[in-house]
């Protein structure tokens, strides 16, 4: 899609599985191409994606904020140059909107405001002396919410664990980042703090997009009729569906969700893995595909049900 400017949803690759047809029906996509992302202005509030309008509907729940974070961690061994970690966390809070990026309601409806690039990062620093403290750090990074409406909605912490050990804890609210989005601020983070550690300027290119740009396209593009056969193709894929599954818990559902949980890890070992992959293959599908249908057909079983939500 990037190169071409065509729109390739996933199930147009697997129902042409040859290069042949599959150019024949890149082609044929050619007639809707894309029209281009465009710099817009920022006088004002700005509009929402459609994700963000999603995400910042859920976060006026009660007991659901802390549920939507992105916690990262790094550890960093070695000589640390704090000046230039600070400078490089800054930099990168300046560099993108979507970082700096607050919810308000504006007539009725939720909109974005900018804070200015001179912001500065909000980092924490303090020492830590053992592993138990550590991990209660972490998790008390990790389930802290954010305040959509005052920002930033990235903060991160410090942690010296001796003179040349440290821990670097970045957390960022879901409205603004994505699990794309944290690979993205570990690798400009490396290239700035790099550069600024032996004096150089900002290696990294201006952004000719940012995210206000695309929200405001996404909204014009997916409109009309094309927004119309989006809803109807959805409601007609889940009418009927039943709105809970009758699964046989050990306790009552509770009246309102809580989003209180745990997590159970599952090691498949190597040999089942290979197994499953060639399942996978065998069928045309992917292992994710493979193992989601899986676990479909546990819930099928324990619920009794055939549709699944």
């Amino acid at each position: 899609q990037a190169a071409l400017g065509v729109a390739l949803p996933l199930a147009t690759l697997f129902a042409h599985p040859t290069l042949s047809a599959l150019a024949t029906a890149i082609a044929q996509a050619s007639a809707q191409a894309l029209p281009p992302i465009e710099s817009i202005g920022r006088n004002g509030p700005l509009a929402l994606s459609f994700a963000q309008q999603r995400l910042w509907y859920l976060a006026q729940l009660k007991g659901v904020s802390a549920t939507y974070l992105t916690p990262i961690g790094f550890r960093l061994r070695g000589p640390l140059d704090r000046p230039a970690l600070r400078r490089s966390l800054d930099c990168l809070l300046a560099r993108h909107e979507a970082l700096r990026t607050l919810f308000h309601i504006h007539e009725g409806q939720p909109r974005a405001t900018l804070l200015p690039a001179e912001t500065g990062f909000a980092l924490l620093e303090q020492s830590v002396h053992d592993d138990a403290t550590l991990a209660q750090l972490c998790a008390e990074e990790a389930q802290t919410p954010f305040d959509l409406s005052t920002g930033p909605l990235i903060r991160g912490r410090l942690l010296q664990m001796g003179p040349e050990d440290h821990v670097v804890l970045l957390t960022q609210h879901h409205i603004v980042s994505d699990g794309w989005s944290t690979a993205v601020v570990a690798r400009e983070i490396s290239a700035l703090y790099q550069a600024f550690a032996v004096g150089a300027a900002d290696p990294l290119p201006v952004l000719p997009i940012q995210y206000p740009d695309y929200a405001v396209w996404q909204r014009q593009w997916l409109s009309g009729e094309r927004q119309q056969q989006q809803a109807t193709y959805w409601k007609n894929q889940l009418a009927g569906v039943p709105t809970l599954l009758e699964l046989p818990t050990d306790r009552p559902r509770p009246a309102a969700q809580s989003f209180a949980g745990a997590r159970l890890d599952v090691r498949i070992d190597a040999a089942l893995t290979r197994d499953l992959k060639r399942l996978s293959q065998q069928h045309g599908s992917t292992l994710f595909m493979t193992l989601l249908t899986a676990w479909a057909v546990v819930l099928s079983r324990l619920s009794g049900q055939q549709d699944l939500v």
